[in-house]
């Protein structure tokens, strides 16, 4: 039976997708569907079950994929293993949040430069378009706080992130310590910095703490949370950030929390991964370290 065709059928299986499948391998679309017919016709079986949307699996392609894949895998850690040897220098594309990525990711994964291998980043705040270049290979490991569903991506939880509300001093002093239990009336009182129009943070704290949507606009909209902290800092409004981000700040006095709920609302932050290729020596290495860093994060 040919690799080739093998390869590519585990591909299609893992992206659930012609489409997807011929982005990662770098071939057509028709050329795809031509090779998994090919071995359709070489088994006698039909592999997958051609729908609206992408395909799915037949019994006996899920049994294949099953068999198939670890030696596939492992076929390709031989083989970059064997261009570590002769390069010496391996890449990892990396992608995620700008702010996790400078002050976490980054740090944790320098000391690998020290054994050959190279970093490539790439910022991205939406995590569905991160996930996308995931698995089109224009990225080789993703930190995103969104979970994809599917086989083609492998999500492995990295830590979680609390969230803290914050403002400058002066605001918190007009505000006291009454008002601060009806979460309208602090959006009355304050102006509002978040990253987006549709102030992702400062609603999923609403939710969480006041049971409520915010009712509001932002004032200054940074897509960047390092913005978002000076510009609280600076007293341009209320902020909700990531504990790891302004812990500093609220230690300086730059920066007041406003509450301290029971229970703090949280986010995980996941790393992603085509999948099979945690058998890639710099995948594998990267996601090691990070997993190692973050049990102190």
């Amino acid at each position: 039976m040919d690799l080739a065709l093998l390869r590519t059928f585990v591909t299609v299986h893992r992206a659930g997708s012609f489409t997807r499948a011929a982005a990662l391998l770098g071939l057509s679309q028709p050329a795809v569907t031509s090779q998994i017919r090919t071995l359709e016709r070489q088994l006698g079986r039909p592999l997958f079950l051609r729908q609206a949307r992408g395909v799915t699996p037949t019994t006996i392609g899920d049994e294949l994929a099953q068999r198939a894949a670890p030696h596939l895998d492992a076929l390709v850690e031989i083989a970059e293993s064997g261009l570590d040897e002769e390069y010496g220098v391996r890449t990892l594309h990396l992608a995620g949040p700008p702010e996790f990525i400078s002050l976490r990711a980054l740090p944790a994964l320098t000391p690998l430069t020290t054994q050959g291998l190279a970093l490539r980043t790439s910022f991205s705040g939406n995590a569905e378009e991160a996930l996308e270049g995931l698995a089109a290979g224009h990225h080789d490991l993703v930190i995103t706080t969104a979970r994809p569903r599917g086989g083609l991506l492998t999500a492995t939880p990295l830590c979680d992130e609390e969230h803290v509300l914050v403002a400058a001093p002066r605001w918190a002093a007009r505000l006291g310590h009454t008002v601060l239990r009806e979460g309208h009336v602090v959006l009355e009182r304050l102006p509002v910095v978040e990253v987006h129009e549709s102030l992702p943070l400062v609603s999923r704290y609403w939710t969480a703490v006041f049971d409520s949507r915010p009712a509001t606009a932002g004032t200054v909209i940074a897509p960047d949370l390092r913005a978002v902290l000076e510009c609280a800092v600076a007293g341009a409004g209320l902020a909700v950030l990531p504990r790891y981000l302004c812990q500093g700040a609220l230690e300086r006095g730059e920066v007041v929390a406003l509450l301290d709920p029971p229970v703090p609302p949280l986010r995980t932050y996941f790393m992603v991964v085509r999948t099979g290729t945690l058998a890639l020596p710099p995948v594998a290495r990267a996601h090691e370290w990070l997993l190692r860093a973050a049990a102190d994060w």
